[in-house]
């Protein structure tokens, strides 16, 4: 067993869905759900989300304001830069507990003045574990250890009303995977 010398900045999950009308296309619908357990500025939920259901404009709903700026300065703002613009205001949100079974199908729900928004992975395969040094993939800054799950279905709702497309099924490094993902036991790193 080998120790990561870099120092570990948060740690939690992050759950993603990106749906599409056809295969390759850009997605209509990217959410990217956010349960942190450690970082500087605390532990909280987090959604980005853009889709037809949020006239394609990026939202945020979060449990942890500070929590959610420190992101989107650093690991969010690097995967999405569109979303280190800490303008985009952040609707406060209350974030339930998941329901089901990641072994048939994930439920993350939050209600906020918007309503209800609700994430279903299910059709899950099987899981992969990837693990990065910082600076080892071109552009990513931090490193990373998580259990990817792809999630061959997946759909988002906002007050009832389903987002449009679907998930697509892909590879990553030779083996099955999807534009939908559950990203559990996630780790990101800098270096000391």
């Amino acid at each position: 067993m080998a120790l990561d010398a870099n120092r570990v900045i948060l740690t939690g999950e992050n759950p993603f869905i990106r749906l599409s009308a056809k295969n390759g296309d850009a997605p209509t619908t990217n959410a990217s759900y956010w349960r942190i357990l450690f970082s500087p500025a605390g532990a909280g939920h987090i959604l980005h989300l853009k889709s037809e259901l949020t006239d394609n404009v990026w939202r945020i709903y979060s449990d942890n304001i500070a929590m959610t700026r420190w992101l989107q300065g650093t690991v969010q703002g690097m995967l999405t830069p569109d979303l280190a613009d800490q303008t985009i205001p952040v609707t406060d949100a209350k974030f339930h507990q998941p329901s089901g079974d990641v072994r048939d199908y994930w439920t993350e729900r939050l209600d906020s003045s918007d309503g209800e928004i609700a994430l279903t992975w299910h059709n899950i395969g099987d899981p992969l574990l990837i693990h990065t040094q910082p600076n080892e993939v071109p552009g990513r800054r931090y490193g990373l250890s998580t259990v990817l799950i792809p999630a061959l279905g997946a759909r988002l709702t906002r007050n009832g009303v389903a987002a449009e497309g679907q998930p697509w099924p892909n590879e990553r490094e030779g083996r099955p995977f999807s534009t939908c993902a559950l990203a559990f036991s996630e780790s990101w790193t800098e270096p000391r």
